[in-house]
């Protein structure tokens, strides 16, 4: 079966670069989309002007959806015009489109579904990246292990991507958070596919390029959507979809600490309104469920860790 790729390059005050990364996009590629997100420099109108290569289809949008937005509509249009692979680069220019066929080779291999970068593989990639964006993407990278069950991938931010378009036509598109959060959004929807991610390591590159997204931004919008995509993906594949040990461990769990924590609080509240001293065999009573249930809970997590998926499933698909 013959491979065809597709590039998708949101643009949003980018025109500074975006000639640029298209120049860098290699033989590889069969078609390459242009997202203009109501970009207020005109980022479309100025590649249909400025540049020649025929690979070239550009998007406009009317009104700013955010780059998850934009990425969806290249998405679609891929798709329709019959892409297999599908690659998201940014058009700032801190992803190296020489890159790429890098992207392309474990998903035309057989080995994953998608494909993401990873700035955090080597020591040396992460001395251009700012101190403050090192620390941010650290902390966003655990927080999004326990949301996506993904356990062995960092930089989960990383918007350089490649997806076999048979995964992704069976991704819900409109439910898929339209701004910043587009792609810890898609790690949540491939693991409740049982999809294979792989990251491979890419090295961070810095310019004079000016990021989009604020460090507010992430600290107030990202906490709760992280939360619920957790508490979501653990309802799925634990309760809705599959029933395991993991799922015995936190039941266990969640009625041990419940049981301790309101046997605890119920005599604290005694002690405090009537003066009745706790014992230490009530002490013990409250404590040893909770101690209990925690160590149940480290069974379960240990459980989803070793539970990541490792059988690309398009090529099941493609098998059926």
């Amino acid at each position: 079966m013959q491979i065809k790729v597709a590039v998708v390059i949101p643009c949003y005050k980018v025109k500074k670069h975006i000639l640029e990364v298209i120049s860098e996009i290699g033989s590889e590629v069969d078609a390459i989309y242009v997202v203009d997100d109501a970009c207020p420099e005109a980022s479309g109108a100025y590649v249909q002007s400025k540049c020649e290569d025929p690979r070239i289809k550009v998007i406009f949008h009317q009104k700013n959806q955010g780059v998850g937005g934009a990425v969806i509509s290249g998405y679609s249009h891929a798709i329709a015009q019959g892409a297999t692979i599908i690659i998201k680069i940014d058009g700032d220019g801190q992803m190296d489109a020489k890159l790429i066929p890098k992207f392309i080779k474990p998903i035309a291999d057989g080995l994953t579904d998608y494909v993401k970068g990873n700035r955090f593989f080597d020591l040396e990639f992460l001395t251009e990246m700012p101190k403050l964006r090192l620390m941010g993407n650290a902390v966003l990278s655990f927080i999004s292990k326990m949301a996506s069950g993904y356990w062995d991938i960092m930089d989960p931010t990383n918007g350089y991507t490649a997806i076999h378009v048979s995964v992704l036509k069976m991704i819900p598109l409109h439910k898929v958070d339209k701004r910043y959060f587009f792609e810890s959004d898609m790690l949540f929807r491939l693991n409740i596919l049982r999809a294979v991610v792989y990251d491979l390591p890419i090295p961070a590159k810095y310019g004079t390029e000016v990021s989009n997204l604020k460090i507010v931004k992430v600290i107030f919008d990202f906490p709760g959507k992280y939360l619920n995509r957790c508490f979501k993906r653990i309802f799925y594949n634990y309760f809705l979809r599959d029933f395991n040990i993991g799922s015995v461990e936190l039941i266990i769990a969640g009625i041990l600490i419940s049981a301790g924590s309101i046997f605890g609080l119920f005599h604290w509240y005694l002690s405090f309104t009537r003066g009745i001293i706790a014992t230490s065999g009530t002490v013990m009573l409250s404590s040893l469920p909770i101690i209990l249930g925690f160590q149940s809970l480290l069974a379960a997590v240990n459980y989803d860790v070793t539970n990541v998926p490792k059988i690309p499933i398009h090529k099941i698909l493609a098998e059926r």
